[in-house]
């Protein structure tokens, strides 16, 4: 039996900052994970957009408060250059699913590049 209605949400936090060293979150992930605790919300999904100009970031937190909460965490793996994945993405999909395999519990995740175009993949998982 599906539970689709659970995962449906209409509710959004923005977060902006730099990426922190290695192109991790660094503080913005920090930042996510005690709204969520702190107001109490059941996080359902995130999007990410990384801003070439301002070698800014920003992430969206999508939410329910109308159900129990859970703790979240954000997790960043570095996927690779974009030069050396191809341009079919079948390696990019490979290196996808690795990166799954080292993380637990995954709610949802988000796809992102750099400046330096490295693809990065971002995990919410269930804490």
């Amino acid at each position: 039996m599906s539970q689709i209605d659970s995962q449906t949400h209409g509710k959004f936090k923005v977060f902006a900052g730099k990426l922190g060293a290695d192109n991790n979150l660094g503080e913005l992930a920090d930042q996510v994970s005690t709204f969520a605790s702190a107001n109490r919300i059941a996080a359902k999904s995130i999007g990410v957009e990384y801003l070439e100009s301002a070698e800014s970031l920003i992430i969206t937190l999508g939410y329910r408060d109308d159900e129990e909460h859970y703790p979240i965490r954000l997790e960043t793996v570095s996927l690779g250059q974009m030069s050396e994945l191809g341009q079919d993405f079948s390696a990019l999909e490979q290196k996808m699913s690795e990166a799954s395999r080292s993380v637990e519990n995954i709610i949802c995740h988000e796809l992102f590049v750099t400046d330096d175009k490295d693809f990065l993949m971002v995990f919410m998982t269930h804490q």
